[in-house]
This record gives structure tokens, C-alpha cells and sequence, in this order.
């Protein structure tokens, strides 16, 4: 197969290219570099069956031209971060919403199928826990600009349904959790690189509000392995899935086994969110997906539990 990643130069789009290259497949990277780092890129970067392509997902004719020669598509473009959602909503919106619109549209012209992949942002903020791919949700009030990622990536995903529905255009939608692992960087708020990195260093490790809100952690290598399995499911088409982990650890206790489990003399300090953003925020106090979907599609438990995850971004950080 020769497939199309855009965003494949990012975090989860690099580790996505490297397994469908060691699965023998032909890959095209489309990024525009603007988040996504060529680095990430530097173990594959000289395979003949790797093609990077520097562009945007908004640009019709791209989008068109190396989608033509591929067999299907893994559309990751999109903003990366809360940092980035909170500091440029407009950013966020258009290359959410436009890049998700060409690729769908591309694809149906070609006759391609689509692996979109939308967030846990979408359950917005719900309380019922597990989160369950049919729940109803609740977004914040649109003077939040944190809602905005969620708003958008509810319509990328009202966008591939409508696809699939209407012209039968094979599209899979998965909701990804915090997904984490090498080569992730905490400068757009990601929070274990962020904690790693001050606990190597011995700073403090800077905890958002009173660090009870939860989180799940999925490792990178989990995470791409159930992404290459539904696009192998012609009968995933259509449907929605969660993919992470439901391991859940609160931002408080993760903040402490990082120090831990890197022997740091590193504080803990608590930072309000408007000193953290500039801003109010609207945070989320539980994340925790429902993998029964999931696992009855793929049969996916993750292989790695939360100390394995938190010691391979270790070893990752200290090997640069």
C-alpha cells in the first residue's frame, strides 16, 4: 500500500510512518513544518519508500496531487496543543476545519479511504465516566477560545460521517486520548515532556490549578498500532472510537512519580490557570475513555502501563 499522512512530520504522524515503512508500505509525509519538526523524521528520512512533501492540507492542488498516487489517507494535520489552541483560535479553527474539508473532498474524488483522527476534546464537559463514543456532550461557552479545538474537531467528524453516509466514502474516525512517548515536546503545553523535562533539570515541575483533574496516558506505539488496525477494517468505516488508555492518574500524582521515578530534588508548584495562559480556562476534571468499542472492533489492550510510558520519555530526554 503507499499511504498519505498529513501532519506526518508531527509527533504521532512521525511514529506512524516509521511502522506502516517497517510494514513494508510506501509513505507520503504532507506537513507544513509549522508544528512538525524534520527531526522526527532523521530514522527514516533516507528510506527510497518514504516520500516528505512540504505543504499545507488547506492547499486544493496538493492535497489533490499527492492524494491521487496514494491508496488511502491518515489525516493528523491539525493545531497541536492547548497552548497553542488557547494563544491562536483562529489558527486553530481554519486548519481544523478547511484541512479536514479538502481531504475529505479529495478522497471522495479519488476514491480513497480516510482515517481522521478527532480528540477526546469533543465529550467537551462531560461527567459521565468512561467516556462512551455515543454519549451526548456538553462544550463550554464560546467565549472560552479553549472550546474552539472541540468545536472543530466535532465538526471534522460531523464532516466524515456526512462522507461516508452520503457518497459511501470509507471513513474512520478515532478520538484520541493523551497520547504521549519520544520525541513529544512540551513547548505547546504537552504535560509529561513539560514535567520530565523541569525534573531532569531540577526546576519545579509547574502544576496547572490544584492538579486533581485526571488524565489517561497512551503510549505513542499503542496508540499508531490501533490507528494501522481500523484503517484495516473496511467494516470500521463509518464509526467512531475511542483510542488510549483508561489507566487514569491525576495531574497532582503524575507530577509526583516523574520525580520519582527520575531520583529529582524537583519542587512542585501550583499555578493558577490565568497565570499559566494569560487567561481564564475551562478545564476538564475527568478524561477517561470507554475502550469497549475499541477492543471488540481490534481486540486493543495497551501494552505499556503508566511507569513504562513515564521512564521511555525519560530515557528519550536524556538520550538528546
Amino acid at each position: 500500500m503507499n499511504y498519505l499522512i498529513t501532519g506526518g512530520a508531527g509527533f504521532i504522524g512521525s511514529h506512524l510512518a516509521e511502522r506502516l515503512l517497517a510494514d513494508g508500505h510506501e509513505v507520503v509525509v504532507l506537513d507544513d513544518f509549522s508544528t512538525g519538526r524534520a527531526e522526527n523524521l532523521a530514522a527514516i528520512r533516507d528510506n527510497p519508500r518514504l516520500q516528505v512533501v512540504r505543504g499545507s492540507v488547506e492547499d486544493v492542488m496538493t492535497v489533490n496531487v499527492v492524494l491521487s498516487h496514494c491508496d488511502a489517507v491518515f489525516h493528523l494535520a491539525a493545531a497541536v496543543g492547548v497552548q497553542l489552541v488557547v494563544s491562536e483560535p483562529v489558527r486553530t479553527i481554519r486548519t481544523t476545519i478547511r484541512g479536514t474539508e479538502v481531504v475529505l473532498e479529495s478522497a471522495h474524488r479519488f476514491g480513497r479511504p480516510v482515517l481522521i483522527t478527532s480528540s477526546s476534546e469533543v465529550y467537551g464537559k462531560g461527567t459521565k465516566v468512561p467516556f462512551c463514543e455515543d454519549d451526548d456532550v456538553v462544550m463550554g461557552a464560546t467565549r472560552h477560545s479553549r472550546w474552539c479545538y472541540a468545536y472543530s474537531k466535532g465538526i471534522d467528524e460531523f464532516l466524515g460521517v456526512a462522507y461516508h453516509m452520503q457518497y459511501g466514502l470509507p471513513v474512520t474516525i478515532v478520538r484520541l486520548f493523551n497520547t504521549v512517548g519520544p520525541r513529544q515536546i512540551g513547548m505547546y503545553g504537552m504535560v509529561l515532556p513539560r514535567f520530565v523535562s523541569a525534573a531532569l533539570a531540577r526546576r519545579p515541575l509547574q502544576v496547572y490549578g490544584d492538579g486533581t483533574q485526571t488524565r489517561c496516558f497512551c503510549h505513542v506505539r499503542d496508540v499508531v498500532d490501533a490507528l494501522v488496525r481500523l484503517m484495516a477494517k473496511k467494516e470500521a468505516a463509518g464509526e467512531v472510537y475511542n483510542v488510549g488508555s483508561n489507566e487514569e492518574v491525576s495531574i497532582l500524582d503524575l507530577a509526583r512519580r516523574v520525580i520519582q521515578r527520575t531520583g529529582s530534588s524537583s519542587q512542585i508548584e501550583f499555578m493558577t490557570y490565568e497565570q499559566a495562559f494569560g487567561r481564564s480556562f475551562d478545564d476538564m476534571q475527568r478524561r477517561v475513555p470507554s475502550l469497549k468499542k475499541l477492543d471488540s472492533m481490534i481486540g486493543f489492550s495497551p501494552s505499556m502501563n503508566l511507569d513504562e510510558i513515564i521512564d521511555s520519555v525519560i530515557a528519550d530526554q536524556k538520550g538528546k
